[in-house]
C-alpha cells in the first residue's frame, strides 16, 4: 500500500509545543507521529492476541471443571504448605 495523507485539527499551542519537541530531538512532528501510530497499532494486536490467548486458557479451565476434572481444596492447600516450608527451611539453611 502507498503513502497516504492524514490530516486532522489540533490546537495551535499544542502543534508549537509538538514541533518543538520533535526538533530537540532531531525529529519532525510527522516522523514522531508515524512512530506513535506503528506503537498504537502494535500494542493493540499485542492486546488482541493475550485476550484470545486468555480466553483460550479460560475456556479450557471451564471444560475441565465442567468434566469434573477438579483438585479438592485440601489437596491444593497441602501442596503448597509443602512448598511453603521447604522454602522456609532453604532460607532458615540460608539457600
Amino acid at each position: 500500500m502507498g503513502d497516504a495523507t492524514f490530516t486532522f485539527r489540533i490546537d495551535g499551542d499544542l502543534k508549537a509545543a509538538f514541533a518543538q519537541a520533535a526538533k530537540a530531538h532531531d525529529r519532525t512532528g510527522a516522523q514522531l507521529l508515524r512512530d506513535f501510530m506503528r506503537e498504537y497499532v502494535q500494542e493493540q494486536r499485542e492486546a488482541a492476541e493475550y485476550d484470545a490467548w486468555f480466553r483460550r486458557e479460560a475456556q479450557i479451565g471451564i471444560d475441565q471443571a465442567n468434566a469434573g476434572m477438579l483438585i479438592p481444596g485440601e489437596e491444593v492447600e497441602a501442596h503448597f504448605a509443602a512448598r511453603r516450608a521447604e522454602l522456609r527451611e532453604r532460607l532458615a539453611a540460608g539457600e
